[in-house]
């Protein structure tokens, strides 16, 4: 009996982007929300920042990325992505751990925008004071 196509999957988060990542062995294409990378991220920064996990674990060529992805805008969606493929590749191979580790894409980044407090415009703004 023939094994079916090994399909490696991560989730990846950013600020309020998900991302469902699925790696299959194949040629490097990236296929984000049905458009080819360079369609859905036409910044450069942006595909590179997606692509880095490849990169770092010498592995372009060897998978396509097809990634599911909502919420947030394009550099939050882009650092999902990339947190999706980090923990997907995880999958693959143990030996991925260190430099992924290393480069720092298997840490969730923390950082989002701080909630608005009453009698404040934005989260530490204050309306403007005079004193008369």
């Amino acid at each position: 009996m023939a094994m079916a196509e090994e399909q490696l999957y991560g989730t990846g988060r950013r600020k309020t982007s998900v991302a469902r990542v699925r790696l299959v062995r194949g040629s490097g294409r990236v296929i984000v929300n049905g458009k080819e990378l360079d369609e859905y991220f036409p910044r450069p920064v942006l595909q590179m920042l997606v692509r880095a996990p490849l990169a770092v674990t010498k592995t372009e060529g060897q998978f396509d990325v097809i990634a599911k992805v909502q919420g947030g805008g394009a550099t939050g969606q882009a650092g999902a992505v990339r947190h999706g493929i980090a923990r997907a590749l995880l999958e693959a191979d143990d030996e991925f751990r260190q430099p992924l580790k290393r480069a720092g894409y298997l840490t969730r980044d923390p950082r989002a925008k701080e909630r608005r407090k009453y009698g404040l415009k934005k989260a530490r703004k204050a309306p403007q004071f005079s004193k008369r």
